[in-house]
């Protein structure tokens, strides 16, 4: 069973409504089979990005993730609370940050929200990617208004370049967000 095929066998169980296609970000790693630390099952599609806890957790399977369970046994969570945007529900910020796979930043992960909710995580971009998506103007706009960077300095952001962009969508009204990181 291949890497794509393990996330369509039942999207109820590998579904993470803030990080909906968490293969093409490369959230999950595959290739090798690993021990889940949570389960103790073996899989061969694993997270190993952020886990803040006190223990040294290595590899964790999805479902482990979905169900809350690796939150939960090791008292830890995939997305710092105080690195969020603010939203209008508790249970939103439980289940980004008990149920949801994180991404790997260059500093702090921020996850960012837009309609009362946080978005959906959609994967590192360059401004060429924005341009080529047709979302450069939207992303511009945003960002100018609740950017902390120049709009000129995050033009220049590109995939594994000094500036790194982060892009969200709103859930609700579908509004491309981004985060930038420098190195």
């Amino acid at each position: 069973m291949g890497l794509f095929d393990i996330f369509k066998k039942d999207k109820s169980v590998y579904y993470f409504k803030y990080h909906p296609e968490p293969l093409k970000t490369g959230a999950f790693t595959s290739g090798k089979s690993v021990v889940c630390y949570c389960c103790g099952k073996k899989t061969n599609v694993y997270y190993d990005g952020p886990f803040y806890s006190e223990e040294e957790v290595e590899y964790l399977c999805p479902k482990c993730i979905s169900d809350g369970s690796a939150s939960k046994k090791f008292d830890g969570v995939f997305q710092d609370p105080a690195c969020c945007d603010n939203v209008d529900n508790k249970d939103f910020l439980d289940e980004l940050c008990h149920r949801t796979p994180g991404y790997k930043g260059w500093q702090q992960e921020y996850w960012l929200a837009h309609c009362g909710d946080f978005c959906a995580y959609i994967g590192t971009v360059g401004w060429s990617e924005l341009v080529k998506m047709g979302i450069s103007e939207e992303v511009e706009q945003d960002y100018s208004e609740h950017g902390n960077m120049n709009i000129e300095i995050i033009k220049q952001c590109a995939i594994n370049g000094h500036i790194q962009g982060y892009l969200f969508k709103c859930l609700k009204c579908g509004k491309y967000r981004l985060h930038v990181d420098v190195d």
